[in-house]
């Protein structure tokens, strides 16, 4: 199975846990939700040594169709603040939580297998201090084949709000981090607020934001959906993003079962092992040392008798 397109839905949910099961039911037919601004909720009490009652186990929605991809929670002081969902149909592309490379509670980098290609897809939520973009600014990561990066970055500007008529520094650090992931900033095809004030002296604003690998066809052709908003702060975003087939050339060479080349070949490394001195193994160096002078006897026999 080769995937041809993934369908996305991005939503902060300003911490409601009913948003976000609502969200897991009734939108299976996207293959990756991203979540800022998560519910944590204590789901059982397990057994404790210094509570009778149990000590809570903090955790978030989860739902069988869909896989939980969030960081180990350390502190119940500190909550995580982005979730992304895989839809359990893509299981197989073998999705994973890169926390080695990109280590920050409010970022989750995650990648998947495609056609022989790995991909690169982010959800972020950075804050009010702005404190995950710092961290990407300052980071060093070299990666290539990045899908999108997702967010509410909390930043206002007339770059991507019309209704916004000044300019934030931020915004620089924004589209230079951008860059070097080789991603560009999509604009809406419809320009309508993403984040809608619950105050009458703070106007509506565009802060959540999509951004995608440059030069791709569906560039300035995401979607703001305030039809689909559950929550009276953040509009759900939605893109589908085509991943094009690379065509890589690729030879498979076996030796046939029960053939001619096959008896030559076990032949050859039965001779090879019988002559490899093995009275001393006794430690690690002797085994690669025995492991050294096998190795090419079995390159040279595999070459001369695949096909």
């Amino acid at each position: 199975m080769i995937l041809k397109n993934l369908k996305i839905f991005s939503q902060n949910v300003r911490k409601n846990n009913f948003i976000i099961n609502t969200i897991l039911e009734f939108n299976q037919d996207f293959d990756i939700i991203f979540i800022q601004e998560p519910s944590w909720m204590t789901i059982r009490n397990i057994p404790s040594a210094t509570n009778a009652e149990g000590s809570p186990l903090i955790g978030v929605s989860n739902h069988p169709n869909w896989l939980t991809f969030v960081r180990d929670l350390c502190s119940t002081d500190d909550l995580l603040r982005v979730i992304s969902y895989i839809n359990i149909c893509l299981s197989s592309f073998c999705f994973t939580l890169h926390k080695d490379i990109i280590n920050h509670q409010d970022i989750l980098l995650a990648s998947f297998f495609n056609n022989n290609t790995i991909f690169w897809v982010m959800n972020v939520y950075s804050d009010s201090s702005h404190s995950a973009l710092k961290y990407l600014k300052d980071a060093e990561v070299n990666i290539s084949n990045f899908l999108i990066m997702t967010s509410d970055f909390n930043i206002r500007d007339c770059i991507w709000d019309p209704s916004f008529p000044h300019h934030s520094s931020f915004s620089d650090d924004l589209m230079i981090i951008a860059d070097s992931f080789n991603l560009e900033l999509l604009f809406p095809t419809n320009y309508i607020p993403t984040r809608y004030s619950d105050s009458d002296s703070r106007s509506n604003s565009v802060i959540d934001l999509m951004f995608l690998r440059c030069r791709s066809t569906e560039i300035n052709n995401h979607s703001i959906h305030p039809d689909l908003q559950l929550t009276l702060d953040h509009a759900p975003l939605s893109v589908t993003i085509a991943i094009k087939e690379e065509s890589i050339d690729s030879f498979k060479f076996s030796i046939a079962k029960n053939s001619e080349e096959e008896k030559s070949f076990i032949k050859n490394i039965s001779l090879a092992i019988k002559n490899i001195d093995i009275l001393d193994l006794s430690d690690s160096s002797k085994i690669e040392e025995a492991m050294n002078l096998l190795a090419p006897i079995i390159e040279c026999s595999w070459k001369s008798n695949t096909k």
